[in-house]
Order: structure tokens, then C-alpha cells, then sequence
């Protein structure tokens, strides 16, 4: 394995309103780019969409072009074991060095956790939809 066997991550600079991230993504869907992995942090004003996409370079034109401001960033991608301390023990070895570890997400499962400002709503209007609703069982039931 090469040493800069590196990932491009986008980070799309959003206003924090409501459906800007469903804008993205409907974008990237309406060009056949496929989302490998996401992020969203965000402050009182704004938000920052951080995306692992399988043809970086045409999601970046895509964005742009769609008038978001985007950057580009080399990240690091680690195949943790599935197991208990899978995670910290691959970090330790980062942060044992004094690397700083700005933040961590996950990519490639199709299990995503979405915060809403009205839970039951939102699990109402999901609940008529063909969309499978996760319980904290399903979630330690699976083993990848």
C-alpha cells in the first residue's frame, strides 16, 4: 500500500437553512455521482457538508457550477476492525504521535443517522414511506 494512499474529501459551505443539504445531494444524484460517505457540522448560520463521493473531480465542477463554495481536502481512510475498541485503537496510534484528530465519520454503510428538530414527525412522515427505520436493537444486531 502506497503512503499517500490518500481519499479526496469535498466540503461544502452551506447556509444553515432548511433543505441546502437536500439540494447537494439532489445534485450530485441528478449527475449519477455517488455519495461514499458524509458529514454536516453546523453553527447557528451555517453548515459544513464534508463528502467522500466516488468521481470527486465531477462533483467538484458540478457544486461550483451549482454555485456552492467548495475545497478539497486529502483524507485518510481506515478499515476498522468490527469489534469492540476497533476505533480507539486506530486512533491511538494518530493521537499517541501528537497528530491532531480534527474529526472522524464513517463512509459506505447505508445506515445513517439523521438529527431533526421533531423527532416524531419526522418518524411519522418516514413511517409512510418505503424507507427502513433503524431501532437501537437493529443497530446491535449487525454484524458488517
Amino acid at each position: 500500500m502506497s503512503a499517500r494512499a490518500v481519499v479526496r474529501q469535498l466540503s461544502v459551505f452551506i447556509a444553515n437553512e432548511s433543505g441546502r443539504v437536500s439540494e447537494v445531494t439532489g445534485l450530485l444524484g441528478d449527475h449519477e455521482i455517488n455519495i461514499r460517505g458524509f458529514s454536516v457540522s453546523d453553527t447557528a448560520e451555517y453548515g459544513i457538508l464534508r463528502l467522500v463521493v466516488d468521481r470527486p473531480e465531477d462533483a467538484l465542477a458540478v457544486l461550483r457550477d451549482g454555485g456552492f463554495t467548495v475545497r478539497e481536502d486529502d483524507v485518510i481512510c481506515i478499515d476498522l476492525p468490527d469489534r469492540p475498541g476497533g476505533l480507539a485503537s486506530v486512533l491511538k496510534i494518530v493521537s499517541e504521535a501528537g497528530v491532531n484528530i480534527e474529526y472522524v465519520y464513517s463512509l459506505v454503510s447505508t445506515f445513517v443517522v439523521i438529527n431533526v428538530g421533531d423527532v416524531d414527525r419526522a418518524l411519522h412522515l418516514l413511517g409512510d414511506r418505503p424507507v427502513k427505520l433503524m431501532s437501537q436493537e437493529d443497530i446491535t444486531a449487525v454484524h458488517l
